[in-house]
């Protein structure tokens, strides 16, 4: 299932949102300018857990690993990568951003990414294979969207064998299947040892994200009773 867009206008103008997609794409490119150097490129800046853990005993260095934690938000494997990561938080971004006003956004959205890469890293605390992608951070976007607009709805594209259907789907729907897909990937990835998707990461950031809006609205409301 493609999610094409949904039917929830924000109300303000989603500069955060807009700034990490362009970030995002200036860095691809920058990933690209570096030509046969960028597997090296992805391991310098990418989060390597195995790097992470051994600076907690002082073999590398914890400031330095601690900021890769952060700059592998914005790496990228591909083109697929980018744009599918990009797209979902096109779509799902700019309403989460309006709820949460720019600067609680932005603080979020890291927050959501370096949870979702400590909770990878501490389940493959010895890979020393790179992790990068805003997929963490991203799906904590989602979650925080299907916490926030259940009922929204989502225009999606569903093939059915060789044919595609379009159909408004509630939000809460759409991302639980999305979610439900990524547990299901996450349970077969078990005992594995090497690289591949970060299926824990998305599940840590979803649930981050979902958990934290639904902090958020319960405070919203208590504050206005208060008031009232």
């Amino acid at each position: 299932m493609i999610p094409l867009r949904d039917d929830n206008p924000a109300q303000r103008i989603p500069v955060v949102t807009r700034l990490i997609i362009v970030l995002n794409v200036l860095v691809f490119m920058v990933e690209l300018s570096v030509g046969e150097g960028r597997p090296e490129f992805l391991r310098e800046w990418g989060i390597v857990p195995g790097r992470l853990f051994a600076s907690f005993n002082g073999e590398t260095s914890l400031p330095v690993e601690l900021m890769t934690v952060f700059t592998s938000m914005f790496l990228h494997g591909g083109w697929l990568h980018l744009i599918g990561n990009m797209w979902y938080l096109w779509i799902f971004g700019d309403n989460v951003e309006d709820t949460m006003g720019s600067p609680g956004f932005l603080a979020f959205y890291l927050a959501a990414g370096a949870v979702a890469t400590g909770v990878h890293a501490a389940l493959m605390p010895g890979s020393s294979i790179p992790t990068v992608g805003a997929s963490g951070a991203i799906a904590g976007v989602l979650g925080a969207y299907a916490q926030a607009f259940p009922r929204a709805r989502v225009l999606t594209l569903i093939p059915i064998f060789f044919f595609f259907q379009v159909v408004a789907i509630p939000a809460l729907v759409l991302l639980g299947i999305w979610f439900v897909l990524q547990f299901i990937s996450a349970a077969l990835s078990l005992g594995a040892t090497s690289g591949g998707v970060a299926w824990w990461a998305h599940i840590a950031g979803f649930v981050f994200g979902f958990v934290t809006m639904g902090m958020l609205g319960r405070r919203r409301r208590t504050r206005a009773e208060r008031v009232s």
